[in-house]
């Protein structure tokens, strides 16, 4: 555990020079193309291809190893960025769009790498405790990132907060070289039947309805959070006209304190979570997000701001966790099916948000997002108790969320997730 959570130390410097840069890379858009339409363009661009590279994803790690991809797209991220830094304001259009698709993809293949190795590296006893430092992590690293963006920027503009995201990446890859952790069951290559990369609906035809409503769930999740993503700024500068960057600060923070929150209950739970948790936990999500947004005074916004980061961490740790319950030969296609349903949610999702915005409020679009995610999280869980319901008339008796006569997989314990019935099982 001890070389893991090196790992998730070079994950997190990573993932502060990603956030940092998601501001760097809009202004810098806006600066090279000069409309407002060209940075929704470079935006779309980087999500699509992060989409597109989901169904590829698993089937290359099983190919060449789930370490090897993690390091080329380290490398090739850290390349782009690179690029951007030695040209600036000089960027060709061009070079932007290619560098935003190297960005987009190659996020994409270091996220489901990391995400399918996770149960190699710590076993699957340790599963959902690895998830809670990724988690806790990122949630670091979110608020570093952009907390720290305006002064990078005013001091050594675009070019130093890109060299900075570049040198992020190379930790990140030399952390992987140096470290060398075991990422496969087996040899890379050996996973004869994974056969090559599939379009996603042949991909998806081999995965049980349970999994797919899981994966779906989660996509719709990211489409609801792509509207209070964008609304955020609107409502801040309604509230607070004079300094809408603390407003947004102080519910940053206050969400990020929320995902440590999460890791340390369910560390410390004792109780396996499946899928009722993760539906729970989603609409729970939902409706704080929602109360956010319904003019607060600062310590009731902060306290629904911890709220919602609260249930957006426990539902990313026990959704990651489900999905791991898998054979290790599965995890790579689910996982490329959660990024592309994941980004293809939120990028649909910030489309439509911003359209919407511009004749409604900013409450009444987070509300009708995340309206549609509790819909989505009440369908599972009609769907789970119409499953108990019709397996108890056959005769077969449940313990929790898993039938007696089906043993639990080896390691799912305090820590872990049922697996339920199959074998396959997350801004």
């Amino acid at each position: 555990m001890f070389r893991f959570r090196l790992l998730v130390t070079s994950y997190a410097v990573s993932a502060y020079g990603n956030y940092l840069n998601l501001i760097a890379l809009s202004l810098f858009s806006y600066e090279v193309t000069g409309t407002a339409f060209g940075i929704g363009a470079v935006m779309a661009l980087r999500l699509l291809a992060g989409v597109a590279a989901g169904p590829a994803a698993g089937a290359v790690a099983a190919r060449v190893g789930r370490r090897a991809v993690m390091i080329g797209a380290d490398t090739a991220q850290a390349g782009a960025m690179t690029v951007l830094a030695v040209c600036g304001t000089r960027t060709p259009l061009w070079v932007l769009g290619a560098a935003v698709m190297v960005l987009g993809a190659g996020n994409t293949f270091f996220g489901v790498a990391l995400r399918s190795a996770v149960p190699v590296m710590v076993g699957q006893e340790g599963r959902a405790h690895a998830n809670g430092l990724l988690v806790t992590a990122r949630s670091l690293a979110t608020v570093l990132g952009f907390a720290s963006a305006a002064p990078v920027i005013a001091h050594g503009g675009y070019g130093t907060a890109f060299a900075v995201n570049a040198a992020s990446f190379v930790v990140s890859g030399v952390a992987l070289l140096v470290l060398r952790p075991r990422t496969e069951e087996e040899t890379p290559g050996q996973a004869a039947d994974s056969g090559p990369a599939l379009p996603w609906w042949r991909a998806a035809a081999g995965v049980p309805a349970l999994l797919l409503g899981l994966i779906a769930l989660r996509g719709t999740d990211a489409l609801a959070s792509s509207s209070h993503n964008v609304a955020l700024p609107i409502a801040a500068e309604l509230a607070d006209a004079a300094d809408p960057a603390l407003y947004m600060s102080r519910f940053w923070v206050a969400w990020a304190v929320g995902t440590l929150l999460a890791h340390q209950v369910l560390k410390r739970g004792g109780t396996a979570r499946g899928e009722r948790a993760f539906a729970l936990g989603t609409c729970a999500m939902s409706c704080s997000f929602v109360l956010a947004f319904t003019g607060l005074p600062a310590v009731a916004l902060t306290v629904a701001a911890a709220a919602a980061g609260f249930a957006d961490g426990w539902t990313e740790i026990v959704y990651t966790s489900r999905l791991q319950a898998a054979g290790d030969r599965e995890r790579g296609r689910l996982f490329g099916l959660s990024a592309m349903a994941e980004q293809g949610g939120f990028a649909l999702g910030t489309v439509a948000a911003a359209a919407a915005l511009e004749s409604l409020s900013p409450l009444t679009v987070v509300a009708l997002f995340h309206g549609v995610a509790v819909c989505g999280a009440l369908a599972l869980l009609l769907a789970l108790r119409a499953g108990r319901v019709d397996r108890k008339t056959t005769g077969v008796r449940y313990t929790r969320d898993q039938p007696t006569s089906e043993a639990p997989q080896e390691g799912e314990g305090s820590h872990g997730t049922r697996t339920g019935d199959g074998r396959l099982p997350g801004t």
